[in-house]
């Protein structure tokens, strides 16, 4: 399932989801100015390495620092993993951030990405690939969309034998099947560290439960009440 939009309209036009979308595209195209070195080198200083949080001897090779668990957000893979981080964020940062404020919502981002990064350590404590891409942040996000707009409907491609097949879904059900996707997917790696296929299912789960949880400390007071009946009003 790929997400095309949701239908809801943004309020405010979203400065922040889209100064983020602009900053994290700029990092990215500093990367394919790299060399190979030096991007495996910007990857270990800037990607959060997590054997380097569990053993000693690595301070040797690199500097042992918190700070990756921030900047490895803005670091990417390859050009799917940018371009799909990035378009997901589009489609579920404007209404977040709507419902947030600005400022709130890129505390909130950079949080549920801490979150998310430190979840993927507990799991992977020994791993000694660094960890990058926002899509722990973003899924946080994705979280509290869960949350504040349930009744959402998400325009979602599906692929059926090579046929673009597009249907509407409530997002409560998109993103209810996505987080069982990241679960099942979790999981299994864990069994198997080799059927992870690289991608980091647990940063994932974090920052979705994370965003659910920082939620009510980021939904703007005198909009709380106007969430509630929204809320209420699209249930009954």
């Amino acid at each position: 399932m790929f997400p095309i939009k949701d239908t809801i309209p943004s309020r405010e036009f979203p400065f922040v989801t889209w100064g983020i979308i602009v900053f994290t595209a700029l990092v990215f195209l500093f990367e394919t100015s790299l060399n190979e070195r030096g991007l495996t080198l910007l990857f270990h200083y800037f990607g959060m390495v997590p054997i380097r949080y569990s053993t000693t001897g690595w301070e040797d090779l690199f500097p042992l620092s918190y700070l990756p668990f921030v900047t490895n957000i803005f670091l990417h893979g390859g050009w799917m993993h940018i371009i799909s981080n990035m378009w997901t964020l589009y489609i579920f940062g404007d209404n977040v951030e709507d419902r947030m404020g600005h400022l709130p919502f890129l505390l909130f981002y950079l949080l549920s990405g801490i979150i998310a990064n430190i979840t993927y350590y507990l799991f992977n404590p020994y791993s000694t690939i660094p960890v990058v891409g926002a899509s722990g942040a973003i899924a946080g996000v994705m979280g509290a969309y869960f949350v504040m707009f349930p009744f959402s409907r998400v325009i979602t491609l599906i692929p059926l034998f090579f046929i673009p097949y597009f249907i509407e879904v409530p997002a409560f059900l998109y993103l209810m099947v996505w987080f069982i996707i990241q679960l099942y997917s979790g999981s299994f790696s864990l069994i198997s560290p080799g059927l992870g296929g690289g991608i980091a299912w647990w940063a994932h789960i974090g920052g979705f439960l994370g965003g659910i949880l920082l939620l009510p400390l980021f939904v703007r007071r005198k909009r709380r009440r106007v969430f509630l009946d929204e809320f209420f009003r699209d249930f009954i």
